[in-house]
């Protein structure tokens, strides 16, 4: 004989496996390491830094 199984239980398990899925398919296709996260807010600090040096004072 088979196991009884609930469906309402492996439903949710397989809507989550689901969901699991292209979450990592997601991550893989939109995430940035970590490295990559510090080298853009470095390139935009240096860029603001550099833009407000060039600003002209009103005075």
């Amino acid at each position: 004989m088979n196991e009884i199984v609930n469906l309402n239980q492996a439903r949710k398990t397989r809507t989550r496996d689901d969901k699991r899925v292209a979450a990592d398919a997601n991550a893989a296709k939109f995430g940035r390491t970590k490295a990559e996260r510090i080298a853009q807010a470095a390139r935009s600090d240096k860029a603001r830094k550099m833009l407000d040096q060039h600003m002209l004072d009103e005075e």
